[in-house]
């Protein structure tokens, strides 16, 4: 049975999913926010028909890697969809939006983070500036990429006129990973936009 976690909450990886845990997928998604005219569905990515107006929208989910001295080691978005040492690979867009359950998804093999690297930072941002006004039902969730269990899932209620969030991070403590839901709205169009909201949670 899979945690859901409260804002703030951390909680063990391992311990969670029963045992050692090395290779985890995030996925994220959410809906778009229903209007008169508008169908249901699935939603991150770069899309078609969200917001008013049937203007698109393009969503993009980020990680970035962290030293101990909160320091950006190496980020994976959609213009870098592999971290450097290969160890996290991020799926690409969803350029549809059609169906449920995850949008995107980044992969992540823990046993291949460099030492170096204490935590990972997962954020989402709007890239062509609509607000999360017109997002609803948004979630990120931690699977065991092994037996495709879900291990824990952070339902972001957030709506409102931020561009992004800073999500959650899964980070190094005591030799084993554990994971912290953070749901802190910011703005910007990229990580790089983000990284004065992100880099204190690092």
């Amino acid at each position: 049975m899979a945690v859901s976690l409260q804002k703030g909450q951390k909680i063990s990886l391992s311990k969670e999913a029963g045992g050692d845990l090395t290779q985890v997928k995030l996925g994220l998604g959410w809906d778009v926010a229903q209007g008169p005219q508008e169908k249901k569905g699935g939603f991150l990515g770069k899309l078609f028909g969200g917001g008013s107006g049937g203007d698109s929208i393009d969503l993009d989910a980020s990680c970035i890697m962290f030293d101990s001295n909160k320091q950006a080691v190496d980020a994976i978005w959609f213009s870098q969809l592999k971290s450097k040492d290969g160890s996290i690979v991020h799926t690409g867009d969803n350029r549809t939006g059609d169906g449920d359950g995850d949008d995107e998804v980044i992969n992540v093999d823990l046993s291949r983070i460099p030492a170096n690297v204490v935590s990972l930072v997962f954020t989402v941002n709007s890239f062509t500036g609509q607000t999360f006004e017109t997002v609803e039902n948004a979630f990120c969730r931690i699977v065991n990429a092994n037996n495709n269990q879900e291990v824990a899932r952070y339902n972001l209620s957030a709506q409102g006129g931020h561009t992004a969030m800073v999500m959650a991070k899964v980070y190094r403590h005591n030799n084993e990973w554990k994971m912290h839901a953070i749901g802190e709205t910011a703005s910007g169009r990229t990580f790089h936009d983000l990284m004065p909201a992100i880099t204190p949670h690092a």
